[in-house]
């Protein structure tokens, strides 16, 4: 894997990646520290000398699922109860669908159950998750989910690292409330 990174990334900077030894020796002031212009006796590297690659830098990974368990549960016609879910990053299009379906024109409190409908990606063992799953779950777990989404797409992330100022322990905390003061 971390091959495929390096390779990467010698392919997006092919003149960072270049080893010194690809100067042309016909370059004045190839292998010379006091040729005009070279700068500094690091500019070339003496010929067959090897060099080290400077490390890829890492990627920046951007979390776009994000997994939640509902406070009571789903149940379905069977009679099974779903509470582990996971709920992907809104786009500008699952915020703009909704205000064209008419039961969103009617009522505009409906807005919510389709928007949930779009951006829960599982919900337990269900098949397929959609605007009638959510207008059937209990109103405490509705609740939750509309603050859970608000969560994860207005503010980011709901946890914070911090270290236990007696052990020095590394833990995350859970910051998210629903309320302003609230934690």
């Amino acid at each position: 894997m971390r091959r495929t990174a390096v390779r990467a990334a010698a392919g997006g900077e092919p003149q960072e990646a270049l080893p010194a030894t690809a100067v042309p020796a016909s370059l004045p002031g190839a292998g010379s520290a006091d040729a005009p212009g070279s700068g500094s006796a690091s500019a070339f590297a003496a010929p067959g000398a090897a060099t080290a690659p400077a490390p890829a830098p890492a990627p920046y990974r951007l979390q776009t699922e994000f997994p939640f368990e509902l406070p009571r549960g789903y149940v379905d016609d069977a009679g099974t109860v779903h509470r582990d879910g996971v709920m992907r990053l809104a786009t500008a299009r699952d915020e703009l669908v909704p205000l064209r379906d008419i039961r969103v024109q009617e009522n505009p409190a409906y807005l919510s159950v389709v928007l949930l409908g779009r951006v829960i990606t599982r919900l337990g063992s269900l098949p397929l998750v959609h605007d009638g799953v959510v207008e059937n779950m209990f109103a405490s777990d509705l609740a939750f989910l509309q603050d859970f989404y608000r969560q994860v797409n207005a503010e980011g992330h709901t946890r914070a690292s911090v270290q236990c100022p007696h052990c020095s322990e590394p833990f995350e905390v859970e910051l998210g409330g629903s309320r302003l003061g609230e934690s």
